[in-house]
């Protein structure tokens, strides 16, 4: 485990704690959730910055308009990174460079989520949901001293399925687990590298209070 993925964990289970301190009482303010993870992402096929990282994180909270349906804000952000070997690279007729490189990807999605639990107030509390937004990527190489990058913009879709964990029924945090799966429209071009949309799956651990 890196030591960026340790302090991601650290700052979950932080939160876990401050909030274990809180008096018992169903939620900070009444019918919503918060929650806060670390994840794990996969990109699917990338051909930029496409090797599985823990570097990244959530934040979403929800209000439920009905006992069943949450609605509210989203952001997270995660890097994936690449080791490129040594090559040489054609930039444009008569200009080429040879070096070894470091690609990376950083994602910024936010926006709002939704979700419909079932078993409301119970232990284990399983539900579905979609995050919809904008995404910032920022798509760069570093190599020798110099960075090279291109931002870019894109429309985010984020389904998910999951669950929440309640193990002490006198206090409203415990535990939330999720799988999903990311789509956004970003599309870039880098030296002779391209990307023209991102996809990954991943999964989150984290607290809900």
């Amino acid at each position: 485990m890196t030591m960026k993925t340790t302090k991601y964990l650290a700052a979950v289970l932080t939160v876990a704690a401050l909030a274990a301190f809180r008096p018992a009482e169903a939620q900070i303010i009444p019918d919503t959730y918060i929650n806060v993870d670390w994840q794990l992402n996969v990109p699917v096929g990338s051909s930029f910055a496409d090797k599985t990282t823990g570097w990244g994180m959530n934040f979403e909270g929800g209000y439920f308009v009905t006992p069943e349906f949450s609605v509210g804000p989203f952001i997270s952000y995660h890097t994936n990174f690449e080791n490129i070997p040594r090559q040489t690279l054609q930039l444009k007729p008569g200009t080429a460079m040879t070096t070894n490189q470091k690609h990376s990807l950083f994602q910024l999605p936010f926006g709002v989520t939704g979700r419909y639990t079932f078993l409301k107030d119970r232990v284990f509390e399983p539900y579905v949901g979609v995050k919809l937004g904008a995404n910032y990527a920022e798509m760069a190489s570093y190599y020798s001293i110099f960075k090279h990058y291109d931002d870019t913009w894109g429309f985010y879709v984020q389904p998910e399925i999951g669950v929440s964990i309640f193990p002490w029924t006198s206090q409203r945090y415990g535990f939330h687990v999720a799988l999903y799966y990311g789509y956004s429209t970003n599309s870039g071009s880098l030296l002779v590298y391209s990307m023209d949309n991102i996809n990954s799956f991943g999964l989150r651990v984290g607290v809900s209070f």
